[in-house]
């Protein structure tokens, strides 16, 4: 019998694709089938890798021990409650659902049948998170960009569950702590749902984010900036690029303030400041997200240990976007007095009916 690890993926869009073809790559799995209503779609991933295709997964495919869930998010309960009830081990795409109340019943099934879910938060596995994981930081300020142009995929969801949803989770992997107070906006221009949204998070123990995510720029940026007692540290996604200042290497600023008697830093005017701070470049490796997420799936699946990025992760990061998406709709334009309330095509609608 093999011992290669029987996987299957249940859509064959977007994402699908990437994991069907990952999983293609990876030594120690077998692709059992490829699930999609769309046959022709499915067929065309599964057979240059000898796999099954059909519109869903039955066991008269073979046995499968763990699924990819790439499916809309409307739909993550529905296609992976009957998986888990069955023992087989799932990651689930980002957002782990459209809900709060979705998150935790998913939640609730794994920790019922003893099954993994993992929540496809790849930026988790991102070099250049990786590399702030490996400083160590207590961050007390988190800002993010997250700007891209529309891709015309998830229009079922806003830019703060389609974009906004990887920050929101890297938010709550480095500051780990009870959210206390949400300021947010949104507008939306395509559709119902908002397309740029901003977040300003404050923590219980002081810590804040500022969290910019929109679908309609000209211009893909993808930016995490962080803020700590001993370090700055400033990140490029795109360009897999990072610089670290450290408090230790610029306390000799003050120390040689000292030692030339001077009552005001500004009488340091004369020199250098780009000599006296100590920036370092961050060492980042070259790891693909996605296939560094899969293959801990296929790891945690055969050691059966808890993944990095838990159903609990999953229902952390929804239920803080609900939280957002929220506040996006309440949020009052012309302040307590005024009437305009919720996304800024409410707010057109309104003036349109006034005339």
């Amino acid at each position: 019998m093999s011992d290669r690890l029987p996987v299957a993926v249940i859509g064959a869009g977007h994402m699908g694709r990437h994991h069907v073809r990952t999983y293609r790559e990876m030594p120690g799995v077998r692709l059992v089938a490829v699930i999609d209503p769309n046959l022709e779609r499915a067929s065309q991933l599964a057979k240059p890798s000898g796999a099954r295709y059909a519109d869903r997964l039955t066991p008269e495919l073979g046995d499968v021990a763990a699924v990819s869930v790439a499916v809309p998010t409307v739909r993550h309960l529905e296609v992976s409650r009957p998986l888990i009830e069955r023992g087989i081990h799932v990651l689930i795409e980002k957002p782990l659902a459209p809900s709060a109340a979705d998150a935790e019943r998913i939640a609730a099934l794994a920790r019922t049948h003893n099954v993994i879910v993992q929540v496809g938060h790849t930026e988790r596995f991102n070099p250049v998170v990786r590399a702030v994981d490996r400083l160590g930081l207590r961050p007390k300020f988190v800002e993010t960009h997250r700007i891209s142009p529309f891709t015309f995929r998830s229009a079922d969801i806003g830019v703060v569950f389609d974009l906004m949803i990887h920050d929101i989770d890297i938010l709550l992997h480095l500051v780990r702590d009870e959210v206390q107070r949400i300021d947010a906006v949104g507008v939306n221009v395509l559709g119902k749902f908002e397309d740029i949204a901003n977040a300003r998070v404050t923590c219980r123990g002081g810590a804040v984010a500022n969290l910019t995510a929109s679908r309609l720029a000209l211009k893909t940026e993808r930016k995490l900036r962080v803020f700590a007692e001993k370090a700055y540290v400033s990140l490029d996604y795109q360009k897999k690029v990072g610089v670290a200042i450290t408090l230790d290497q610029n306390l000799d600023v003050l120390k040689l303030a000292r030692e030339r008697n001077l009552d005001d830093l500004s009488q340091m005017a004369g020199l250098d400041f780009g000599k006296l701070v100590h920036v370092e470049p961050l060492q980042i490796d070259a790891k693909d997200p996605l296939r560094d997420e899969l293959e801990t799936f296929v790891d945690c699946v055969r050691t059966k240990r808890q993944p990095p990025v838990s159903a609990e992760d999953g229902v952390a990061a929804v239920r803080l976007a609900e939280q957002i998406t929220q506040c996006i709709a309440t949020h009052r334009w012309d302040g307590a007095t005024g009437d305009r309330v919720g996304l800024e095509a409410d707010i057109v609608g309104r003036l349109v009916a006034d005339r």
